[in-house]
């Protein structure tokens, strides 16, 4: 810490603000070293409480609030990074008879000497944001397995007009979670749960909780019957429920029914004994009225088809496989004790399945500005309030508290290949043979799940009968020049070679080997997780990891079921029963595990080889995760339309969290049973909605195809002549041209803490239109891009933000910002618009992302605004960017005088291009060209290293 003093100057203005408030009740100030200290005894306006105020730097403090006398909260701070320094250029402390505060060379937080309120204001004196009052509700004492905690609960007072993202990944399409909305923080196939939140007013709140949280209107839910409920033949009280074959019609039997609840395996026996639900269909009819006026959230989970009507209008149409339930949201303005027809087709997948229904009522007046965090453990309310001035700044600050993330190896950016599963070693290879025999571009081929012994489940051993030479198995990829990523569980069978070593030292979670709960591999084994937790443990997973695979060439890993994923469908009380990390209750660290899970993986291979740059794919994710080298991916989302749709909004705001890279399985991971053996009409949908997600996924941090069968590969999708496999081919080329674009972002993510994947929002604060836009986002500063998420759509609409001109990516056309436009989306193409001012390098086709080194660039420059871009380049594989091995670039358009710059080249590493050839393209509206169009006018310069300064007409 440096320049740090202590004063009272400067406090005038917050005894200013206060001015015409109550005389504040007496509570006891203390400066700390970093900070000040407010105690609340007996008040009559606070509850019995010590508040902290914690400067961390100009633009970070800490919050602290605890019970009166309970002390400084000791549990561990696995989110916060073990290096994190105090960066202040001046720092003031003190107190006036009505407030304490604590003021940074860029805001001033105040707690209320008579509530304990804490608020942030900038120094100009505008308000950035506000605690509500604590109440008897904000500690609620609870226990569980020994662990003394409080279920803590904080409200936060918000403008109704502000944004408010981040938060994770989740299923529901919601892109602004300001008003109403309420997201569970769990970690759960497909949902993923941060506890960072990013506002358009430039700050962030970093919710410094481990446990479960509820977000936004943490209401509880109400179940179905708190709607006055009718069924069909007009009885009061319920809804009339029929169970009838799904071929058939024919009814079993009706039965009343005013709560759906059949959310888990232990719920399945309050179906009717008399019927199968592999083969029954369940029509839920009648009308619902509310008590309330306003917006309703209905909230369902389900598995197998759902459709819903409400008088009469189809407004939900779903699927999902049972061991995977999905979750959705349908909105509706009711009027009060207004009867709705309500109609719910469902139709279960499998002998067990889910669906639930609740729902939140209207916003009360005094809640309609509250944004609250409720957590199940933790010692105090304790979060991390970060300012900037941007959101990127914002976000720049949350990285600062948890951590970098490093730029991922150059490979990483190239296309994918997966499948579930490769079964033998035969297969893997002759995909990896057929994709260089019909020159489809690929980086990276993934070996999913058990490709162990069927009982050996958490050796991390091959199958030897089916991958008989593992090790020349790599050895043939990487002579092909492919990478290849393996999956590796943080499972362990009871009948593993492994098991007893790890139980005996007591690196695993016992408790689902003495339940005997078995999973559905052949006959089915007993099985745990090991105990991430556990240094000891994390130190054998590697070591398990490194002996048999890495050591063999294997260049990045695939942790899935990172939640962990005991059973999916257990109910929450279960899950906390089984897992029983060594660091302390399940309730208090549920979210953490696959943070943990990742630090053993990252920590031991860059101890085993410092030189070769980790890469970790994770279905799961959680604050601080990013450090080490941990990308996301959605989890096992369906093969549907809606999912797809679903994943944009998901993946800005996992990006919004802080956490930049994400992807999901392009082309969906569950699929139904039409796509197995299509007809005709079924076929062309499949190919059309694998196109669609080729062309979306392109434009993400990672590209990878993925799925159960049918056969995820391009030409097993379509034939060569089919326009889904030009389209397919198109997007994974395009994926290529872009590779300097790409990369150079990635090192603006490492080195500037920028974010890839960017809500509309973030570029364009003042556009309002954009902020609850939840199919469109900008990748990276300069392109727009708008999935196309309907099927035989050959248009859709896009909304241009305003303070920008664009110009099609493929055509060159321009179009003005800020209005609402139809635009063609033909089959084989999204829209994609580049940015006035942009700069967008696009280099050569590859086969793969070293191929060639990139001697020809065409570089676009788009008229109508300033531009600049930073060319980044380095040795694509190592550790020694972090050492400053790598060259820069620096790229400046001048739209006044139509004057290209390219800087004098910064930096250099080992084989590094010391010349290279720019072709510049220039694009307005006089000179509409896109990277389509047949001809270019283009101007060919040569550059070696030393500046240029180019004319543009």
């Amino acid at each position: 810490m440096r320049n740090i003093t202590y004063a009272l100057s400067g406090l005038m203005f917050f005894t200013m603000i206060h001015q015409g408030s109550a005389q504040a009740q007496k509570a006891q100030f203390e400066k700390t070293a970093t900070g000040v200290k407010v105690s609340f005894k007996n008040s009559a306006g606070s509850i019995d409480q010590d508040v902290y105020l914690d400067a961390i730097t100009d633009k970070i403090i800490r919050v602290t609030a605890v019970p009166a006398g309970t002390g400084f909260p000791k549990q561990q701070r696995l989110v916060i990074v073990d290096s994190l320094h105090r960066q202040l250029k001046s720092f003031v402390a003190g107190s006036t008879d009505s407030t304490a505060t604590i003021q940074t060379a860029d805001l001033r937080a105040i707690v209320s000497l008579s509530s304990g309120k804490v608020e942030f204001y900038d120094l100009h004196g505008h308000a950035i944001l506000k605690e509500a009052k604590r109440n008897s509700g904000s500690f609620t004492a609870g226990s569980y397995n020994g662990d003394a905690f409080y279920q803590v609960n904080q409200d936060f007072i918000v403008q109704p007009e502000e944004g408010i993202y981040g938060l994770g990944q989740h299923q529901n399409a919601v892109m602004n979670y300001n008003r109403g909305k309420q997201v569970t923080l769990l970690q759960y196939n497909t949902e993923i749960g941060i506890p960072f939140l990013l506002s358009t007013n430039n700050y962030g709140l970093l919710w410094h909780n481990y446990s479960i949280t509820k977000a936004g209107d943490v209401r509880p839910l109400l179940p179905l019957n708190a709607f006055k409920l009718s069924s069909v033949e007009g009885e009061q009280g319920w809804l009339t429920a029929t169970y009838m074959n799904r071929n058939t019609d024919s009814v079993y039997l009706s039965r009343p029914e005013s709560i759906i609840d059949y959310g888990y395996l232990t719920d399945q026996h309050k179906f009717p004994k008399e019927i199968k639900l592999a083969d029954t269909k369940v029509v839920y009819e009648g009308t619902l009225a509310s008590p309330y006026a306003g917006k309703h959230v209905l909230h369902f989970k389900y598995s197998g088809y759902m459709k819903v009507w409400i008088d009469g209008q189809l407004v939900a149409d779903r699927w999902r496989q049972s061991w995977n339930a999905g979750t959705f949201e349908l909105e509706k303005d009711l009027e009060k004790d207004q009867p709705r027809r309500i109609r719910m087709e469902w139709i279960p997948d499998g002998s067990e399945s889910y669906f639930t229904l609740n729902w939140q009522s209207p916003i009360p007046a005094a809640r309609q500005n509250l944004f609250s965090f409720n957590s199940e453990a933790g010692d105090a309310i304790d979060y991390y309030f970060v300012h900037g001035a941007s959101m990127d700044d914002v976000i720049s600050g949350y990285r600062h508290l948890s951590g970098k993330a490093p730029i991922m190896p150059v490979w990483s950016f190239g296309f994918w290949q997966s499948r579930e599963r490769y079964k033998t070693q035969a297969e893997i290879e002759q995909v990896a043979t057929e994709f260089r025999k019909r020159k489809i571009p690929i980086d990276n081929i993934v070996q999913d799940w058990s490709y162990w012994s069927e009982n050996d489940w958490g050796s991390q051993q091959f199958d030897l009968n089916r991958f008989p030479d593992p090790k020349a198995m790599v050895k043939k990829l990487h002579d092909q020049n492919l990478k290849i990523m393996i999956s590796a569980w943080p499972k362990i069978n009871e009948e593993s070679r492994v098991y007893q070593e790890f139980k005996s030292n007591k690196w695993i979670y016992p408790r689902n080997i003495y339940d005997g709960r078995k999973d559905w591999i052949g006959k089915g084994y007993t099985s745990t997780f090991y105990d991430p937790f556990n240094q000891g443990a994390r130190d054998a997973f590697w070591k398990l990891l490194d002996n048999n695979l890495f050591k063999i060439g294997i260049d990045a890993w695939w942790m899935d079921a990172s939640e962990p994923d005991i059973h999916s469908n257990i109910d929450l009380d279960e899950r906390k029963a089984v897992f029983q990390p060594s660091i302390g209750s399940s309730v208090r660290y549920y979210n953490a595990f696959p943070l943990q899970n990742a630090k053993g993986i990252y920590e031991g291979q860059r101890a085993t080889d410092p030189n070769k740059r980790v890469f970790i794919l994770t279905r799961s994710f959680f604050a601080g995760q990013q450090r080490y080298a941990a990308a996301a991916w959605s989890g096992d989302i369906a093969s549907r339309w809606h999912d797809m749709k679903d994943q944009i909004a998901g993946g800005i705001n996992f990006s919004m969290s802080g956490t930049p890279y994400w992807t999901m399985d392009a082309g969906g991971f569950l699929v139904e049973n039409r796509f197995h053996k299509p007809n005709a009409v079924d076929l062309e949908e499949w190919r059309e909605l694998n196109s669609r997600w080729y062309q979306y996924a392109a434009f993400l941090p990672l590209f990878r195809a993925h799925g159960q069968f049918p056969f995820r590969e391009p030409y097993h999708i379509a034939p060569a002549e089919h326009p889904a496999y030009r389209s397919m081919l198109y997007a994974i080329n395009l994926r290529y041209k872009l590779l300097a674009y790409n990369y150079s972002l990635a090192a603006k993510t490492f080195f500037e803490d920028y974010s890839m994947i960017r809500g509309l929002a973030m570029d364009f604060p003042l556009d309002k239109a954009g902020f609850d836009r939840n199919d469109q986002y900008l990748w990276g500063p300069s392109l727009l891009v708008s999935p196309v998420t309907e099927k035989v759509a050959r248009s859709r609409k896009i909304h241009f933000p305003q303070g920008a001109d664009w110009y099609d990516l493929y055509s060159g056309k321009k179009v003005s910002g800020g209005q609402d436009l139809l635009v063609d989306a033909p089959y084989e193409r999204i829209p994609v618009y580049a940015k006035a001012g942009a700069i967008v390098p696009v280099g050569q086709e590859l086969q793969y992302s070293t191929e060639k080194k990139q001697t020809v660039l065409d570089l676009y420059i788009y008229a109508g605004a300033d531009g600049q871009f930073s060319l980044y380049e380095d040795e694509g594989d190592n550790y020694n960017y972090e050492k400053g091995k790598y060259s820069r670039i620096d790229i400046r358009y001048d739209n006044s005088t139509q004057t290209l710059l390219l800087a004098d080249r910064k930096g250099e590493f080992e084989g590094m291009l010391h010349s290279r050839k720019f072709n510049i393209i220039f694009v307005s509206d006089r000179n509409a060209i896109g990277i389509d169009s047949p001809t270019k006018k283009s101007m060919a310069v040569s550059y070696h290293g030393k500046a240029l300064q180019i004319k543009l007409k």
